[in-house]
């Protein structure tokens, strides 16, 4: 199973991202996707999620109406587009693979990680 983000890059406040993961890989129609982020001297934290078929997601308090979390299959790909950047969402931003349903929040509950991609945004 590997997973590769791509996509981050310098942008200023108030602009926009879109992050790609491209997974290879088995996997069951029971997985969960989502993406995390991890801020210099701050934890990993939970950003969104969303299941096999893409018809059901969960977003952190702090993006919602921001960014959108989609997939397409047939790719074997998350997105995660960004919107209305704040400096504050400078981090590397890691997407993440549970191998079984449920939306989880906390970072132990993901089996699979790809090796992250810097986003910054400047003021």
């Amino acid at each position: 199973v590997q997973l590769v983000e791509s996509g981050g890059g310098l942008v200023q406040a108030g602009g926009s991202l879109r992050l790609s993961c491209a997974a290879s890989g088995v996997f069951s129609s029971s997985i969960t996707r989502a993406w995390f982020r991890q801020a210099p001297g701050k934890e990993r934290e939970f950003v969104a999620a969303i299941n096999w078929s893409g018809g059901s997601t969960y977003y952190a308090d702090f993006v919602k109406g921001r960014f959108t979390i989609s997939v397409d299959n047939a790719k074997f790909t998350v997105y995660l587009q960004m919107n209305s950047l704040k400096p504050d969402d400078t981090a590397v931003y890691y997407c993440a693979v549970r191998d079984r349903g449920g939306f989880e929040s906390q970072s132990g509950q993901y089996d699979y990680w790809g090796q992250g991609t810097q986003v910054t945004v400047s003021s």
